[in-house]
C-alpha cells in the first residue's frame, strides 16, 4: 500500500508535469498540447519539492487547408490571390522539458494545492511543398498564376514558460482536481518563419479531472477536461477561437512497481478564429488519438523515482497537423512516509 502511494505521487508528477507548446488555431497550431495529462491525474502527491524531466518527439503532417495557412503566415500568400493549394506541410519536433513543482503541506479549500513552472527546450524542422494555382487580381484585371514551393526551416531554442497551480481532493477510491494554466510567450518565435518552438501569443487554460483508483486491485481511470482561451498574436493580429481538450489514461498495476494501460485523447476548437490577421476564416480544428503506456517506480535515495513511456497515433484531425507522438519521462518526488507503529502494549501479571 505504501509503494502504491508512492507510484500515485509520482504518476500525478509526471502527468502534470507535461508540455502544454505548440502541437484550429492559427496555421493548425494550438497552445494545449494533448496528452499533457494521463493516469492518476487526480491523485494527491507528498508534500515538497518534485521535478520531471520529459522527452518528447512529435512527427506530424497535413494538407492543403494547413499548408495555405502556413503560407500566408509566412508571407507567400498574397492578400490579392484566389488559388488553389494542393501541398503537404511535414514536421519533426524534438523537446526537452523540465518540471518543478511544489506540493503545500497546509490544506486550501480542504484540498492539496500544488504550484509548478514549466521551462523547455528543443528542435523543430518543418517543410513545405507542393503548388499554388490560380489568378491574381491586378489594376489590369486578372492573371494566372502558378507556383510551385518547397521550403524547409528549422529553429533551436527555449520554448514558452508555463506555470501551473493545481487543487486536489481525495475521498476514498475516488479523486478530484482542478487546475489552471497559461503560456508566458518568452520562447523561439518569428511570424514569419515556418518553424517555431513558442506560439507567440499569450494563452489561459483551466478545467478539472477525476481519477477513479483502487489500490486493492491495482485498477484506476482518468479523465481531465479543459477549455483554453488564447490572446491575440500580436505580430500576426490574428486571435485562435476556444480550444475544448480531454485528456484520458486507463492502467493496471501489475505489481507495486509494474503499470501498464492505455492513453488518449480528443481535442476540438470550439470557436472561430478571428483577428484583422485572420485570412483563413473560422478554421476549426480537432483530432483524436489513442496508444499504449507502461511505468516503473524505483527508490532514488531516500527519494522516489517512476519511469513512464507512452506513445499516441492520431486520427480523425482537420485544420490541424496529425500524426504520432512518444513521451518518456523521468520524475522524483518524496518517498510516501513509512506506516505509523502502533506500540506494542504488555500485560503485568503477578
Amino acid at each position: 500500500m505504501r509503494m502504491t502511494r508512492a507510484f500515485v505521487a509520482i504518476a500525478l508528477l509526471a502527468a502534470a508535469s507535461a508540455p502544454t507548446i505548440a502541437a484550429a488555431d492559427e496555421t493548425g497550431i494550438s497552445f494545449w498540447l494533448p496528452g499533457t495529462f494521463g493516469s492518476l491525474a487526480a491523485t494527491p502527491q507528498q508534500p515538497g519539492w518534485s521535478a520531471a524531466a520529459i522527452y518528447y518527439h512529435t512527427s506530424v503532417s497535413a494538407g492543403g487547408d494547413v499548408a495555405r495557412s502556413r503560407e500566408i503566415q509566412i508571407g507567400r500568400f498574397p492578400a490579392n490571390l484566389t488559388a488553389t493549394v494542393n501541398a503537404n506541410v511535414n514536421a519533426h519536433v524534438d523537446l526537452g522539458l523540465l518540471n518543478a513543482t511544489y506540493v503545500f503541506a497546509t490544506p486550501v479549500l480542504g484540498g492539496q494545492a500544488s504550484a509548478s513552472l514549466i521551462g523547455i527546450y528543443g528542435a523543430n524542422t518543418t517543410s513545405l511543398n507542393g503548388s499554388l494555382t490560380g489568378t491574381l487580381t491586378t489594376p489590369l484585371g486578372p492573371l494566372p498564376f502558378s507556383r510551385f514551393d518547397s521550403i524547409s526551416d528549422s529553429v533551436t531554442g527555449f520554448g514558452d514558460l508555463i506555470p501551473q497551480f493545481a487543487l486536489r481532493w481525495n475521498a476514498g477510491v475516488n479523486n478530484y482536481m482542478t487546475y489552471v494554466t497559461g503560456d508566458i510567450p518568452v520562447g523561439a518565435y518569428q511570424s514569419g518563419r515556418l518553424a517555431n518552438i513558442g506560439i507567440g501569443h499569450g494563452a489561459i487554460d483551466a478545467g478539472g479531472g477525476y481519477t477513479y483508483f483502487n489500490p486493492q486491485t491495482g485498477r484506476e481511470f482518468s479523465g481531465v477536461l479543459g477549455f483554453t482561451y488564447n490572446f491575440e498574436n500580436p505580430d500576426t493580429k490574428y486571435q485562435s477561437g476556444v480550444d475544448m481538450h480531454f485528456d484520458w489514461g486507463a492502467s493496471q498495476f501489475l505489481t507495486k512497481q509494474v503499470q501498464v494501460g492505455l492513453v488518449g485523447y480528443v481535442y476540438k476548437q470550439l470557436g472561430c478564429d478571428s483577428g484583422s490577421g485572420d485570412r483563413v476564416g473560422c478554421f476549426r480544428s480537432q483530432v483524436a488519438s489513442i496508444g499504449p503506456q507502461i511505468g516503473f517506480i524505483f527508490p532514488v535515495g531516500d527519494m522516489q523515482g517512476y519511469l513512464n513511456f507512452k506513445g499516441y497515433g492520431e486520427f480523425a484531425a482537420e485544420n490541424r497537423p496529425a500524426g504520432w507522438n512518444a513521451w518518456v519521462t523521468f520524475a522524483v518526488s518524496p518517498a510516501a512516509p513509512p506506516p505509523a507503529v502502533t506500540p506494542t502494549k504488555h500485560v503485568i501479571t503477578k
